[in-house]
């Protein structure tokens, strides 16, 4: 399993936009067949800061999702939204066992 948390932060006036953006990538992205889990998130005390919690079988299946033409449309779409570069964290899925 490869699992990655992404960190973003965006620009206030931008938020509204950035979901919507972020809802298109989200919606083929858990279509993808290698993928497990694709959550999109948004800190209550910071509505600019947002993350994805991507989940997929494997490093070759989150590799293969950063050549879709989603993901793409997404990654041109919200570069000029951000504050800073996005941050990708991989982290191992301990428990449940069953992932």
């Amino acid at each position: 399993m490869h699992t990655t948390l992404v960190h973003m932060r965006v620009k206030p006036h931008c938020v509204e936009a950035f979901i919507e953006v972020c809802r298109l990538n989200h919606e083929a992205s858990v279509r993808e067949p290698g993928n497990l889990r694709f959550d999109f998130l948004q800190d209550p005390e910071d509505p600019t800061r947002f993350m994805f919690y991507e989940s997929y079988r494997s490093e070759h299946d989150a590799a293969l999702h950063k050549q879709t033409p989603h993901y793409a449309a997404w990654r041109d779409a919200v570069t000029d939204m951000m504050v800073e570069p996005r941050r990708g964290e991989r982290m191992i899925l301990l428990l449940p066992r069953d992932g």
